[in-house]
C-alpha cells in the first residue's frame, strides 16, 4: 500500500479542522498508509524581530529533518512553491507511486519553513498565491490528496 507522511509544525487548535481533518482521512485510508508527525512549534514573543524568527525556522528545520523519511519524495509547501493544477498533481503524485515511491510534505509553522528544509525536498509546492492559516492548510492538504487518489482511480469527485 502507498505510504504518505504529512510533517506539520504545530497543532490543530479548532476543533473544527479535527473533525474535517479526521474525514479525509478516514478517506483517504482507502487508498493509502497515512502517517502524521506533529512537531511542536517554536514559542515567539507577539513581535518577534527576524533573528528570534530565523531562529525558530532553524529550530524547527532541524526536528522536521530529523523526522522526514529519507527514502521519501519530500514535498515542501511554501509560498514560492510550484502551481499545479489538480490532475497535473495527481499525475505527479502517480508517476512517484508508479515508481514504488512513499511521498512526505511538510507543513511548516506560521513562519513558514526554514532555507534547510526546502533544499532537502525533492518539490516546492504552493497551493496558491493566497496566504492561509497553516491549520487551515493542514485540512486543505488532506483534501487535495483525496482529490488526487480520486482522480488517478478515475473517480468523479474532482469534478
Amino acid at each position: 500500500m502507498i505510504q504518505l507522511t504529512i510533517l506539520s509544525v504545530g497543532g490543530l487548535k479548532e476543533s473544527y479542522l479535527r473533525e474535517a481533518a479526521a474525514e479525509y482521512e478516514k478517506r483517504l485510508s482507502a487508498f493509502c498508509r497515512l502517517t502524521q508527525v506533529q512537531l511542536k512549534e517554536q514559542k515567539l514573543p507577539d513581535d518577534p524581530s527576524e533573528k528570534e524568527i530565523a531562529s525558530a525556522l532553524s529550530a524547527e528545520g532541524k526536528e522536521i529533518l530529523a523526522a522526514l523519511p529519507q527514502r521519501a519524495y519530500k514535498i515542501a509547501l511554501c509560498v514560492e512553491g510550484k502551481q499545479f493544477s489538480s490532475p497535473a498533481f495527481a499525475e505527479r503524485l502517480g508517476e512517484v507511486f508508479a515508481k514504488g515511491g512513499e511521498v512526505a510534505l511538510v507543513i511548516g509553522s506560521s513562519h513558514g519553513l526554514s532555507d534547510d528544509v526546502k533544499a532537502a525536498c525533492d518539490l516546492r509546492l504552493s497551493v496558491s498565491e493566497m496566504t492561509f492559516p497553516h491549520q487551515l492548510m493542514r485540512v486543505l492538504l488532506l483534501e487535495i490528496l483525496y482529490r488526487s487518489f480520486q482522480i488517478l482511480r478515475g473517480g468523479k469527485y474532482h469534478k
